[in-house]
């Protein structure tokens, strides 16, 4: 997380007004509305651990069961999850969301340092029509995925140093 969040503060220090309105490589979103959607992912799972820790200890069938009803909404949740980082960005520009990745980032380490070891091993399926990294993930898991959501769209973007 410490070097995604490097990563970020070097890409929002090194892009200019031009860049940051210029199209990504690869999605509908500006560079400074991927580079939010980035941070995005951390705002998820920070929002996602009550709910990981609480399917994560029911039976399995209830895992099923809310994963099956996920799934019914995957086009409006792409709708949602486009529009909400357009919108979004226009709030938490280039100048306020490297501070507002610095303390999601570090209240997940807070939880993280936290965990019993046992509950890193539970966890619950996600849908996996909304992302590719999605399935059944396990609550240690779910703590690298922004992460790993930060590192596939980092290279998306048409900054200098952004891919």
């Amino acid at each position: 997380m410490d070097d995604a969040r490097a990563q970020l503060h070097a890409l929002l220090a090194g892009a200019d007004a031009a860049e940051l309105s210029r199209p990504s490589a690869g999605t509908r979103w500006t560079n400074e509305q991927l580079l939010f959607h980035m941070v995005f992912g951390y705002l998820v799972v920070r929002t996602l651990l009550p709910l990981v820790h609480l399917i994560g200890r029911l039976p399995a069938p209830v895992g099923r069961g809310w994963v099956a009803l996920l799934n019914c909404v995957t086009r409006p949740f792409h709708v949602v999850n486009y529009w909400g980082s357009v919108v979004a960005a226009r709030v938490f520009d280039y100048a306020r969301m490297g501070p507002l990745a610095d303390r999601t980032i570090a209240a997940l380490q807070r939880h993280l340092a936290r965990e019993p070891e046992a509950a890193l091993h539970r966890g619950m399926p996600f849908p996996a029509g909304w992302d590719p990294y999605f399935g059944y993930l396990t609550l240690a898991e779910v703590y690298r995925y922004p992460t790993r959501h930060f590192e596939h769209h980092r290279r998306q973007l048409s900054l200098r140093g952004g891919s």
